[in-house]
């Protein structure tokens, strides 16, 4: 394992105690809302924070432990920022470079390597230009391979592609996969956009208030989330409540039909495409059934999203045109349906 980490920080109201590990070549995502110390925990693993407890090892080597506090510039790592903090009075090759020249390496084979290394993330030619001349797609190109110039063992991205539009932001996203493919270090990618964990990442940790709430691959995390922010950034419903043959008594209240046996504490998950909505009270099949209040509607790319209240929160996702046709504003009456077997069951 390259990356082994356990650390404890106190930072004013933050609370921060993370394990984790990752493997050469693994890329490793950490989610979390706003102040959950995703940052906090990249800044020490960088070196910039010492933590109050725990240990950081690298390949073996101790960067972090109660005698050990290996400084910045003695970690072999690379860091691309939210916005690329590029030196603006350098040229793009020189801060590419610029590691190599501050661990010694002569001008000649830095700046080789530099031009290199911009040719393999599409900038040949343009290493005589300054940062100001770039546009933000090739300012985080250029952040890339200043942080891989130097062949790191741990590469720490913060938020990469979050200051881009949403066009470039697709484009950097694939280059940056095709990167991290070939890289042979550990990589933490700190992110708050599931798009990008689930492209990018092996693995996936979420941080929620300094602690992890729940591991595991992309998929596990998307299929079955454990906390209502995880549900949430995922798109699903997620209904805590408790298993009784086929059907979940909810902790909030109400019951959800459901297509398999059940017992015990569970979660019960309900994706927005499968809630329909009604102005009446439909008749047919759907075995689950309930009164809401259309509480918040936002369009969400071909569709309006709609957050429902009631016995039975919901989150619905319906067209344009069926809105529309609907009627539906916020505060509206509606009935809304989910049939049982659209309703995942996993034990809490």
């Amino acid at each position: 394992m390259t990356l082994d980490a356990s650390i404890a920080l106190r930072l004013g109201s933050l609370d921060l105690v993370v394990d984790l590990t990752v493997a050469d070549g693994d890329v490793l995502a950490v989610l979390g809302p706003n102040g959950a110390g995703k940052s906090t925990l990249l800044r020490v693993l960088a070196g910039l924070l010492r933590p109050d407890g725990g240990t950081v090892t690298v390949d073996g080597a101790t960067w972090d432990d109660g005698a050990t506090h290996l400084p910045p510039h003695r970690r072999p790592l690379g860091v691309v920022f939210q916005d690329s903090l590029l030196f603006p009075h350098l040229s793009v090759g020189d801060n590419v470079a610029f590691g190599l020249r501050t661990r010694g390496v002569r001008k000649a084979p830095a700046r080789a390597a530099a031009a290199a290394w911009l040719a393999r993330v599409g900038l040949d030619g343009l290493g005589d230009r300054r940062p100001a001349e770039l546009s933000g797609g090739q300012a985080q190109r250029a952040a890339l391979a200043r942080a891989l110039v130097g062949d790191p063992a741990l590469l720490l991205l913060d938020e990469p592609l979050s200051a881009l539009d949403a066009r470039t932001r697709l484009t950097v996203r694939a280059e940056l996969r095709r990167h991290l493919a070939e890289f042979g270090g550990s990589t933490v990618l700190v992110t708050h956009d599931p798009v990008d964990a689930m492209a990018l990442a092996d693995r996936v940790l979420v941080v929620e208030h300094g602690r992890v709430v729940q591991a595991g691959t992309p998929d596990e995390v998307n299929r079955r989330p454990r906390t209502d922010y995880v549900a949430r950034l995922v798109g699903l419903s997620l209904l805590p409540g408790t298993g009784d043959g086929r059907s979940v008594r909810l902790d909030g209240g109400g019951v959800v039909a459901v297509g398999e046996e059940t017992a015990g504490p569970v979660f019960a998950a309900v994706r927005p495409e499968s809630v329909a909505l009604y102005l009446a009270r439909p008749e047919g099949s759907p075995r689950n059934v309930w009164p809401a209040r259309l509480a918040g509607a936002t369009p969400h790319g071909t569709t309006v999203r709609c957050e429902l209240a009631g016995e039975v929160p919901l989150v619905a996702d319906v067209t344009a045109t069926a809105f529309a046709e609907l009627g539906l504003v916020p505060g509206a009456d509606v009935w809304a349906t989910v049939k049982a077997s659209e309703v995942a069951v996993y034990a809490r």
